[in-house]
């Protein structure tokens, strides 16, 4: 029997936290399935958009060898993630272990038979810190400051 392993995420600011994830799971199933949640979700998830629009963000994923299949995620509930893709484990970062989140994941999973599989969340390098430094660096910017304060409109 194939084991199939679905790692969903935004991978937005693909890093080396997304690498891990993703290696660690394809060593964990015979098929690797990645899910990439969609900007909309995401928007929906965590108000904001992604800084890498879905399109460019599944095909650096696609582009991994060790991923079988990519997936768009466009709708809010795993479940439904799974009734469509149909996959046997479900690899999340260990910072969901033992949040509401993970444990509604893990309730709702062991009902369908789906395991639930947690790796090493990557401590020092997340999308957040990422995109926190680009925010710093776009408010140093001269494009970030009003031009009236540079002395350019009139």
């Amino acid at each position: 029997m194939t084991l199939i392993g679905y790692a969903p995420g935004a991978y937005d600011l693909f890093h080396i936290g997304h690498l891990n994830i993703l290696r660690h799971a394809a060593q964990h199933c015979d098929r690797l399935i990645a899910g990439v949640v969609s900007d909309e979700m995401l928007l929906q998830a965590k108000g904001r958009l992604p800084v890498v629009p879905l399109a460019e963000r599944m095909e650096i994923v696609s582009s991994l060898r060790f991923v079988d299949e990519v997936h768009a995620e466009t709708v809010p509930d795993k479940i439904d993630t799974w009734r469509e893709v149909r996959f046997d484990v479900i690899f999340k970062g260990d910072d969901w272990r033992g949040t509401p989140k993970g444990e509604r994941l893990e309730r709702d999973f062991a009902a369908v038979g789906v395991e639930v599989r947690y790796f090493p969340y990557t401590m020092h390098t997340s999308s957040t810190v990422l995109r926190r430094a680009l925010d710093l660096l776009d408010a140093g910017s001269p494009a970030a400051v009003p031009a009236a304060r540079r002395g350019g409109a009139r």
